[in-house]
């Protein structure tokens, strides 16, 4: 049990933390709540899967092409459903809401509602401090590592992270900057939505892929988020093992834990939300001070 726990938790965390960052970076930028984050995931998935299953591509390739394309939507829908109207709030919410039934339906149409399976790039397991670690599962490790590391050194080690966490800071001092606001928000939407394209190829293989996919990882996103706090990218981090392990603990500790997993992740973000609505690291925007 300590072993599935150790290892669930530490997998389920680093894809959470894709999602969750994500998230994060598009709230603190565009302060855009996507709702359609986890059905990007999802689109993730099932390109991959057609790709490998329907067109026998290899998974490299098929999961390169998978991400590409997805951020390209992305960046399509950006421009055409929520920049519209992004000063309206309420407007984005419900947008976002109908693109990810749009994709939920256009996935049930082609490819059904059948769980479909990915076979797995890579079989065995590894020994790992004494821990066996199936191969495929600890690939998800490192794409997700890689993935993190990688926005890390974007947003501190070039103009353009400058740029995103000027603009998360303060958005009406760096559009004063001369800062062009609207295209680092769309860019700010192309990488989130690229973090949850890899999370969606990451897991793939590991999970079922089915068109309801995305319901479950966006309760577990909106915890973290609350958990860690709104905006901030640590907290992203933070809060998405805690949100890990704790489910993890969940489901092999408790009878019937699977089903109650979503339930703990809501019952924490109602419990952050009453004792400290800002969360671990929460972020002060300017609309707030």
């Amino acid at each position: 049990m300590f072993q599935d726990i150790l290892v669930t938790g530490l997998v389920n965390g680093s894809a959470y933390a894709l999602l969750a960052i994500g998230f994060s970076l598009i709230f603190g930028v565009a302060r855009i709540v996507n709702i359609a984050h986890t059905a990007f995931y999802m689109l993730a998935a099932y390109c991959l899967y057609a790709l490998m299953v329907r067109t026998g591509l290899g998974i490299a390739l098929s999961g390169a092409v998978a991400v590409v394309s997805v951020t390209i939507l992305s960046v399509v829908c950006y421009r055409l459903v929520i920049e519209p109207v992004r000063q309206h709030e309420s407007a984005v919410l419900i947008a976002t809401i109908a693109l990810a039934l749009i994709f939920q339906e256009a996935m049930l149409r082609l490819f059904g509602g059948s769980y479909l399976g990915i076979p797995s790039a890579i079989e065995g397991v590894a020994v790992v401090f004494g821990v066996g670690i199936p191969l495929q599962r600890l690939l998800i490790l490192v794409v997700a590592g890689a993935a993190l590391l990688s926005t890390w050194i974007v947003l501190h080690r070039t103009r353009l992270g400058l740029a995103i966490r000027a603009t998360a800071n303060d958005l009406e001092v760096a559009d004063l900057m001369g800062m062009d606001v609207r295209r680092v928000a769309m860019l700010t939407v192309a990488i989130s939505v690229a973090l949850a394209a890899v999370a969606g190829v990451a897991v793939a293989p590991v999970f079922v892929v089915d068109p309801f996919m995305w319901l479950s990882p966006l309760v577990t996103v909106l915890s973290i988020v609350v958990l860690g706090g709104l905006g901030s990218i640590q907290g992203s981090v933070v809060g998405a093992f805690v949100i890990g392990y704790v489910e993890a603990i969940t489901v092999f500790a408790l009878p019937q834990g699977a089903f109650l997993k979503g339930a703990v992740s809501l019952s924490i973000m109602v419990i952050v939300l009453l004792a400290r609505p800002e969360g671990l690291f929460g972020v002060a925007f300017e609309e707030e001070r």
